[in-house]
């Protein structure tokens, strides 16, 4: 069930999926700090200092903390686009290789159906490989033994299997199992794919500069910290509980724009990919579960 679905409250209360354990010790240090100033306004201390609420115009903080947060955002959607388009490549790719490279030998039949597995490598080595981690057994059944060794020994399998894939349709083609026409179309998918390799890496390897990150801490930081000084003299007690609330909502804004800025990653937030190669896989197996007759027909 999709958090839209969810009853509206299930969702507000809801604690996996939110930023509240990653910003939990930044409120508590704020709150905590808003009550040591109350403490010390109430023994009489001159802590009330109202010019302060001039230091960080909240406007200004506020244009910062959107912009972080839509940047983010049109990372993890450009990401998902991406991931969108490969899957449009490998179904028509998958389609044309099983109803148009003729397979009159047996050997040729099995060829067919290692190329046509080679896809469902691809969408699984590039989810490693934007996740930083090694080939592993999740491909294997995908890859003819020696491939699996050689993509273990590789810094981009993706481009590795894109290779092979490409390779296959060439071949195919001096055997003259597959026209120049329809060699053409298929190899424009293989690049659609290496696009989209191209351009998760993108996103990947572009964070948001760090200049920017370091400069909106500091002024979440000052602004947070200097709101008790701000606000103690009409709130008393009160400073706590409203400098904690007004730290949440503001380290949460910046929280979530950090867990969606790589959205390719095992976070509750990042988008879905072990389910998108699942569906692959299972687009693709039905395909090749397929019958002869089946096939012939499809292609009439």
């Amino acid at each position: 069930m999709t958090a839209e679905k969810r009853p509206w409250f299930q969702t507000a209360l809801k604690l996996r999926g939110s930023v509240i354990p990653s910003i939990l010790p930044r409120v508590i240090l704020c709150g905590g700090f808003g009550f040591f100033i109350s403490l010390l306004y109430s023994l009489g201390i001159p802590v009330s200092l109202p010019i302060l609420s001039s230091v960080v115009p909240s406007i200004v903080l506020g244009l910062l903390l959107v912009f972080r947060t839509n940047t983010a955002y049109d990372r993890f959607w450009e990401g998902r686009r991406i991931w969108g388009t490969l899957i449009i490549a490998v179904r028509n790719l998958a389609r044309q290789i099983w109803v148009s490279i003729s397979d009159n030998k047996p050997e040729d039949f099995l060829e067919k159906k290692s190329a046509i597995r080679l896809l469902i490598a691809f969408a699984i080595a590039l989810k490693l490989h934007l996740r930083q981690e090694k080939i592993n057994s999740e491909i294997e059944p995908f890859v003819l033994p020696y491939q699996y060794e050689v993509l273990k020994q590789m810094n981009n399998p993706p481009l590795e299997i894109g290779f092979w894939i490409a390779d296959y349709l060439t071949q195919q083609h001096d055997k003259n199992n597959l026209d120049v026409y329809r060699l053409t179309a298929m190899n424009q998918l293989v690049n659609n794919m290496i696009e989209a390799l191209s351009g998760c890496e993108r996103i990947l390897r572009t964070p948001m500069p760090l200049a920017y990150a370091i400069h909106l801490k500091q002024l979440l930081l000052l602004y947070s910290l200097a709101l008790p000084f701000q606000m103690v003299k009409d709130l008393g007690w009160g400073t706590a509980p409203v400098v904690a609330l007004i730290s949440f909502t503001l380290f949460g804004i910046e929280e979530i724009g950090i867990e969606i800025e790589n959205p390719f990653g095992h976070d509750t937030n990042d988008l879905p990919l072990d389910n998108i190669c699942a569906t692959i896989q299972r687009n693709i197996e039905d395909l090749i579960s397929l019958s002869p007759s089946v096939h012939n027909h499809v292609e009439k």
